[in-house]
């Protein structure tokens, strides 16, 4: 069951000011500027959760923030700006996670600095995404793609090029794994950063 909307959801679901949104379409310079305030703090958290590298979710939000650039013009807000917004975020973070086979080993300490941790994290919330870096990459994204973010399986399938049962097999090993890592039930990932 997934869970409850995370803060970083929240503020995609963020409402954005119609005329900023008209400005950013016209290619309004200072417009994007606020475009990018608002948002490259949780798309860089999005990519971060993912990805586990730094690095690698700074060139997510460099990605993305050049999509919009490119596809404002086209964005018709059949879905709030936010949605679509993390939209182009997943699916930067998917190519990212594609594209360089992603194995790095995560920097603990980047990836809570980078979740806006302002210190030591208690033990519990440390454990569970410690354990959730050690899953596989593609593993990991499931999860927090369908469990912290939100996404159905059959979103999931049509991002990776799979079927839902792909995802519900990957999400239901992958959790699996966590619970016994954990060697209780309940692993708590409404609780991570």
């Amino acid at each position: 069951m997934p869970v409850e909307p995370t803060a970083a959801r929240s503020v995609f679901a963020q409402e954005v000011p119609p005329e900023l949104l008209a400005q950013a379409r016209h290619g309004d310079m200072q417009a994007h500027a606020e475009l990018y305030r608002r948002f490259a703090a949780p798309v860089f958290n999005l990519a971060l959760r993912v990805l586990g590298e730094r690095t690698a979710a700074e060139d997510v939000v460099q990605e993305v923030f050049l999509r919009v650039l490119a596809r404002v013009r086209r964005y018709r807000g059949e879905a709030p700006f936010g949605l679509w917004l993390r939209r182009l975020a997943v699916n930067a973070t998917i190519d990212q996670l594609r594209s360089r086979r992603f194995l790095a080993e995560t920097d603990m300490d980047a990836l809570l600095a980078g979740l806006g941790a302002p210190g030591p994290l208690p033990e519990e919330q440390a454990e569970a995404l410690a354990l959730l870096m050690r899953l596989p990459p593609q593993a990991r994204a499931v999860v927090v793609l369908h469990e912290l973010e939100g996404y159905t399986h059959a979103e999931l399938a049509r991002m990776f090029d799979q079927t839902e049962s792909y995802s519900k097999s990957i999400l239901s090993r992958a959790l699996a794994r966590l619970r016994r890592r954990l060697g209780r039930e309940g692993i708590g990932l409404e609780s991570l950063p």
